[in-house]
């Protein structure tokens, strides 16, 4: 994620991400829960790994089910977002795990592509990276600072939103579910079909990431227009 796709995730937002993020992904947690699961199947129980978490700023979630599961993991977590990577690190530190997260105020670029990674996480970035070239970059970004065969998972929203006008009226719905009255939640409806620019379909995800040096995803997790999928670099 740049500088420009950060700057939404501004103080204000960086507030009430936990509760938003909760309602408008159904499943929030199950799929950071499935992440990890996945990831540590993919590595091998037990082992030791270095993760590189790309766009960690928020509830650290995909970081703390992660330590949780696997105590020899140590991680980078690296957002442009300075509110939402304080508020990650408030988290971290309330899990007891700060002492195995480093954690970066600035891009992918930042990071030393000498030093390689055993795994990578990024979770609800994709989709807020404006336009092929941006996801694509990130994607290569990823590629260049993974070892050969290291995991990553991915996960984010695909499908352009107004295609899917049930989808849409379900999201909706959602919001009315937690107490949303009829104008809160159009504009939430107009604040997601402005605010990101999701890949069209999965096999747009499936291209953008071949392209960047991956293999063919599985898809382990979905939920509306959200997917979940875990994918190994070339």
């Amino acid at each position: 994620m740049t500088q420009n796709s950060a700057a939404k995730f501004d103080a204000t937002r960086a507030g009430e991400y936990a509760q938003q993020s909760r309602v408008a992904l159904a499943g929030y947690d199950a799929c950071h829960e499935l992440s990890a699961c996945m990831l540590s199947a993919a590595l091998g129980e037990g082992k030791p790994a270095r993760i590189l978490v790309v766009g960690a700023g928020g509830t650290a979630g995909e970081i703390i089910t992660s330590a949780t599961l696997e105590p020899h993991w140590s991680f980078v977590a690296v957002d442009p977002s300075q509110p939402m990577l304080d508020l990650a690190r408030m988290n971290i530190i309330r899990a007891g795990i700060a002492d195995r997260v480093d954690t970066i105020n600035g891009a992918l670029s930042d990071l030393d592509p000498a030093r390689l990674f055993d795994a990578a996480i990024m979770i609800g970035v994709l989709h807020h990276l404006p336009g092929d070239k941006e996801k694509h970059d990130t994607l290569a970004g990823i590629a260049m600072r993974l070892k050969p065969e290291a995991p990553l998972v991915v996960a984010g929203n695909y499908r352009a939103y107004a295609s899917e006008p049930l989808l849409m009226a379900a999201w909706a719905n959602r919001w009315r579910m937690n107490g949303a009255g009829q104008e809160e939640v159009q504009a939430k409806m107009n604040k997601i079909l402005q605010g990101a620019e999701p890949p069209q379909s999965e096999e747009a995800v499936f291209n953008l990431l071949s392209k960047a040096g991956f293999q063919e995803p599985l898809r382990f997790f979905t939920s509306l227009f959200w997917g979940a999928w875990l994918t190994r670099r070339v």
